[in-house]
């Protein structure tokens, strides 16, 4: 039986012009990364429930400084690892992710450090305290958040405001009610409260949550009926009773 030339060239085109048009196919819908420029930058930083430092402004200027800021640059072009890296260094930042997608697209993804208290200590320290209790250097950019006075030292902030910071933070009512925490020479803790001309005292940080709930207790049902400037002194150190100072 003889060769059947014919056939086999008109198998071999076939393939031939197969592999052709899923290699074009292929080429249309995979866009040449290399003629593709940045065209929108999103970032996303994660919510917190209480405010931290950075924008998606105060981002863009950071990349722009360190001329990495992606727009309008060639997609090949833009190092991601670099973005993450150089935005990772900076003191405010937790974790950052970025990526690029075949639409034009650098998508940056951030996980900021928040402070929950800053310390203005007696002996001249200025830092914040985070929500991991790790120290934070004070900075240029500024957030509302509770203010610690006294007699602080970084162990004590790092082993006791941080967590009454994050105590008093986390209910809405101390969030709103006290400004400032002062302490005393012996470590033990006064409240400044927002509204009202008093102090109130905890005494030793230890039981805060309980101590917090008597003072909410008085603040409701012993405040409401004297008034709020009655007084020039709450404590609640002691348990079963609250001794308060006239003014």
């Amino acid at each position: 039986m003889g060769w059947n030339w014919k056939k086999t060239a008109i198998i071999a085109i076939d393939v031939i012009i197969g592999g052709y048009l899923i290699l074009a196919v292929t080429a249309f819908n995979k866009p040449d990364e290399r003629a593709n420029v940045c065209t929108e930058v999103p970032i996303t930083i994660e919510k917190e429930s209480v405010d931290g430092f950075l924008s998606v402004d105060k981002i863009q200027l950071l990349l722009q400084q360190q001329h990495i800021y992606p727009m309008s640059e060639p997609m090949d072009k833009v190092n991601t690892r670099l973005i993450e890296e150089t935005l990772q260094a900076n003191a405010l930042i937790d974790r950052a992710e970025c990526y690029k997608t075949q639409t034009g697209r650098v998508c940056i993804s951030i996980k900021q450090r928040i402070p929950v208290v800053r310390v203005m200590a007696q002996n001249g320290d200025d830092y914040y305290v985070d929500c991991r209790n790790e120290l934070m250097p004070h900075h240029s950019y500024t957030c509302h958040t509770l203010v610690a006075t006294g007699a602080i030292t970084k162990r004590y902030a790092q082993t006791v405001l941080a967590p009454l910071a994050r105590t008093v933070i986390a209910d809405n009512f101390w969030k709103n009610q006290i400004v400032q925490i002062n302490v005393l020479d012996d470590g033990s803790i006064e409240l400044v409260p927002r509204v009202g001309e008093h102090i109130a005292y905890l005494g030793q940080p230890v039981n805060v949550e309980h101590k917090l709930d008597r003072l909410r207790k008085f603040y409701r049902y012993g405040l409401s009926q004297a008034g709020w400037n009655h007084y020039s002194r709450v404590s609640v150190e002691f348990d079963n009773q609250i001794i308060c100072k006239r003014k």
